[in-house]
């Protein structure tokens, strides 16, 4: 049998570089990353902003989540810089399509974070207008966005847009059939597609070594015909061009990318967990010390981009949209129970009617209860 070795690259140009890429280093310091520059200092000044925001928004929402104002929240705090450099990336004509953890992604692209929590609060299953934000619902079952991601890409080509969709997994994610399936249709088709795998070292308890025999998640690339990258997680400046690298081949018709990015995820995996069952305590104080905010800060202002009037002046900001928050959500959501039967089906069926009509009925019998019960008291 004849191979065609003629359809793409050679493995060599495919692999991931030995060590992660990085532009600023735990400690501030500008790196010689291979075949990148920093970006722009609007650019940097942006995403210190957005991560500053961000990581309050967090707080905010992990705040909510005990008081009982949500049902779950996934905290991703340590995982600023992934987010924020991705979105940064993206012009508003691309598709995001976020995992349960991104919430701070979806803050960032400008979407209410009332809209945004309403999902993790148990109202609608997705509190946005997808299309309107470009960004598809928040993805809690495993690699089903990178599917989604993929057959948006490969139509949008079709139609003649000028769009990317660029797609956020875990490492967990990356044991799944789906992202096995999105990724080697993706390079088949050379659809413009960002994979950015936030390597945060556990799925929920589950350790990388005990998910993969691969060197890297990056290396996996090579296998499916697309580039892989390895980059340092932590570093917005790396993150944000490494996506800018991505989305700038796939528009230009070279196809997917697989992005690894390193990084760490500082709280539990929700708050239903207990991390210190599965993680010491001098393993989360390490990665703090490669906080990718305060890294990002101390090369802003050792450069003279940044003072203490303009860090300021962004903590008030964030304190003010954290305010605004809780008014919100403090504020119980009028619902109505009869939607549950709404956008089930176009042409509800038999038995969905039937048990749309049982609903009617019993919240009927409660309200005349409730009806008989207010003049009993009245008449006493």
């Amino acid at each position: 049998m004849i191979v065609d070795t003629s359809a793409g690259p050679g493995s060599d140009a495919l692999l991931p570089t030995s060590t992660p890429r990085c532009l600023i280093d735990a400690d501030g310091r500008p790196t010689a990353a291979e075949g990148a520059g920093l970006p722009d200092a609007e650019v940097l000044l942006e995403l210190f902003r957005l991560m500053s925001l961000g990581r309050r928004f967090d707080s905010q929402a992990t705040a909510l989540t005990k008081q009982g104002r949500l049902a779950v929240y996934p905290s991703a705090r340590g995982q600023e810089a992934c987010q924020v450099g991705v979105v940064t990336a993206m012009a508003q004509r691309d598709w995001l399509f976020p995992t349960y953890r991104d919430s701070v992604a979806l803050v960032s692209r400008g979407i209410n974070p009332v809209e945004v929590l309403t999902l993790l609060r148990g109202d609608w299953h997705c509190g946005y207008d997808p299309y309107l934000h470009r960004t598809g619902p928040q993805c809690t079952p495993l690699a089903t966005n990178t599917l989604h991601a993929v057959g948006l890409a490969h139509a949008a080509r079709l139609a003649g847009e000028d769009t990317v969709a660029v797609v956020l997994l875990g490492d967990g994610a990356t044991s799944e059939g789906d992202t096995h399936e999105a990724l080697n249709i993706a390079a088949v088709w050379q659809a413009p597609v960002v994979f950015l795998v936030q390597n945060n070292g556990y799925a929920i308890s589950v350790p990388l070594a005990k998910q993969t025999r691969a060197r890297t998640l990056a290396h996996k690339g090579v296998g499916y015909g697309m580039p892989g990258v390895l980059i340092d997680g932590n570093d917005a400046a790396m993150v944000h061009v490494a996506v800018s690298e991505a989305i700038e081949r796939g528009r230009s018709g070279g196809g997917p990318t697989l992005i690894e990015a390193l990084t760490y995820r500082i709280e539990a995996h929700t708050n239903a967990d207990d991390a210190t069952r599965y993680r010491q305590e001098a393993e989360v104080a390490s990665w703090l010390a490669r906080d990718p905010l305060s890294r990002l800060q101390t090369y802003l202002q050792d450069d003279g981009l940044l003072d203490e009037a303009a860090i300021a002046e962004i903590a008030e900001e964030a304190e003010a949209r954290a305010g605004r928050l809780r008014a919100a959500m403090n504020a119980d959501p009028v619902t109505d129970p009869a939607e549950l039967f709404a956008h089930v089906y176009t042409e509800p069926t038999a038995a969905l009617r039937r048990q749309a009509a049982n609903l009617a009925d019993e919240l009927a019998g409660e309200l005349a209860d409730d009806l008989a019960e207010e003049v009993s008291e009245g008449a006493s």
